[in-house]
């Protein structure tokens, strides 16, 4: 078995110092670019890996930062983590990955684990039954906090998310302005507080407009297309007869449109439909869906710089950080049938 490559291989090789060696491997602006260069492709020719435990226990920091997100399925959750990722990539950090399911036990035992290898900190969207009072243990334990997509009463973590409460008053918004009057709510769990403020803005807009929302067009449900679908029949078939659908996401949205299809019913004509989080698939739903843009990239992006920030002893604001929506009008909304003309 040859022997391993280190610092001290590659200086040897170059001809230049050990130091030199380890500040351009972290891109050091002390040492030239041109030099940068050569060592980093000298030290990919000699097979160097780098040693993190090596320099954990020079820097007291692992590299390593904990993500901790609902539905790993969920495309919305997806594409949180590509940006965090493409974020976190750009400083070498590395994250290790929680699907917690809104088991909390499992939110739990990540969290643990997280202690015991010594990471850095945690980007979280906390699972149902989360306290403030768990955030302040995560925090008291040496492990800094950054909460995405959700937020917990009471902590004071940093938060980037949505304005889910916004941006559901603007979907609901959009189809009274066509002519609807009776429109349903369908999707999301009120134990999360993104289930809530896009309830609440489905709410706040039907009152705005003198319409009194009927409980029994407010159906909660998991946030998957299974649940859409399942949801929209149930309702139908109950006698509820909305002209027009507003979704917790797109998900929900996708499930519905399948729904009302097997019902015989087109959408986008019979019945609007409008969706939440514009995911890549939106727009290639059939029809393409109407829905609102909940910039997860942009809090992504922000969360895991928040995290950095953090990391790097700078100023970082606990407070919550909402993201502006944006109305992403296509071909599944539509005036009420009778006005369709």
């Amino acid at each position: 078995m040859g022997s391993k490559t280190t610092l001290s291989t590659i200086a040897e090789h170059l001809g230049v110092s050990t130091a030199t060696v380890s500040l351009a491997l972290r891109d050091s602006p002390l040492v030239a670019e041109a030099t940068r260069e050569r060592i980093k492709r000298s030290a990919v020719e000699l097979g160097y890996i780098y040693n993190r435990r090596a320099a954990s226990l020079r820097t007291s920091r692992s590299g390593i930062i904990g993500v901790v997100v609902h539905d790993i399925m969920n495309p919305f959750f997806a594409e949180i983590l590509m940006a965090i990722e493409d974020e976190l990539g750009a400083h070498r950090q590395t994250f290790l990955l929680c699907n917690h399911r809104d088991d909390i036990l499992i939110q739990t035992n990540f969290i643990d684990t997280l202690l015991q290898f010594g990471a850095d900190g945690v980007i979280l969207s906390p699972a149902i039954g989360t306290t403030a009072a768990d955030i302040a243990k995560i925090e008291k334990s040496g492990l800094p906090v950054v909460m995405i997509a959700r937020w917990v009463p009471g902590a004071t973590a940093p938060v980037f998310r949505g304005d889910d409460k916004q941006g559901i008053r603007m979907a609901t918004t959009h189809l009274i302005e066509l002519g609807h009057r009776r429109i349903a709510f369908i999707g999301g769990r009120r134990e999360t507080s993104t289930g809530r403020d896009r309830r609440e803005g489905y709410l706040t807009a039907m009152r705005e407009h003198g319409l009194e929302p009927d409980p029994a067009w407010q159906m909660g449900s998991q946030a998957t297309r299974k649940a859409g679908y399942d949801s929209v029949r149930a309702m139908f078939e109950a006698g509820i007869r909305p002209t027009g659908i507003v979704c917790f996401n797109d998900l929900v949205a996708i499930g519905v449109l399948s729904g009302l299809r097997s019902l015989g019913l087109v959408p986008g004509h019979d019945v609007a439909v409008t969706g939440y989080d514009d995911i890549s698939e939106a727009e290639i739903a059939s029809p393409a869906l109407t829905t609102v843009w909940n910039g997860q990239q942009e809090a992504g992006r922000r969360a895991a710089r928040a995290m950095l920030a953090i990391l790097a002893g700078q100023p970082v604001a606990r407070d919550k950080v909402l993201i502006a929506p944006q109305l992403r009008v296509r071909e599944s909304t539509c005036p009420p049938p009778s006005e369709a003309g």
